[in-house]
């Protein structure tokens, strides 16, 4: 009866090992719901973004994982910097953003986008929707991932 005992202890000693260590998120972790996607931008501090927004492209980003590059365009010319995640509290922060100088013949959202991103300190994803957030306050701005068919 005691080896009994002794084997169902250590059963949950193990099962409990494994379900702790594998429900722990490090901050190195990249969560694969927002990274490696297209995540194309639909709002603006609550203003909606439709073509007349934009001169040759549409507003988007992409985070890479490889690297923790960012890139994307923000109406007319392309971006580029860095990212960091930290994914078991959803918080992010971008830095060294730089982009091209074409001259734009048509009013967009570029320097607000690009602002926003680097004044967001958090992000929540649901479905196909990203929003990038400055602390409790309304999201910054909305993204809905596009794929390819």
């Amino acid at each position: 009866m005691k080896n009994y005992f002794t084997k169902i202890s250590l059963f949950f000693v193990v099962l409990q090992s494994f379900s702790c260590s594998s429900s722990k998120k490090t901050i190195a972790d990249k969560p694969s719901d927002i990274v490696e996607k297209y995540w194309k931008l639909i709002e603006i501090r609550g203003q909606k973004v439709t073509a007349e927004n934009f001169a040759s492209k549409e507003p988007h980003l992409i985070l890479k994982s490889a690297d923790n590059r960012v890139t994307g365009n923000g109406g007319c010319n392309s971006f580029f910097g860095t990212y960091e995640l930290q994914a078991n509290v959803n918080r992010i922060s971008f830095s060294k953003i730089g982009s091209t100088k074409m001259a734009c013949m048509k009013p967009t959202v570029e320097n607000e986008f690009l602002n926003v991103l680097e004044t967001v300190d958090n992000y929540t994803v649901k479905n196909d929707t990203l929003q990038l957030n400055k602390a409790r306050m309304a999201p910054m701005s909305k993204f809905v991932a596009v794929y390819l068919k």
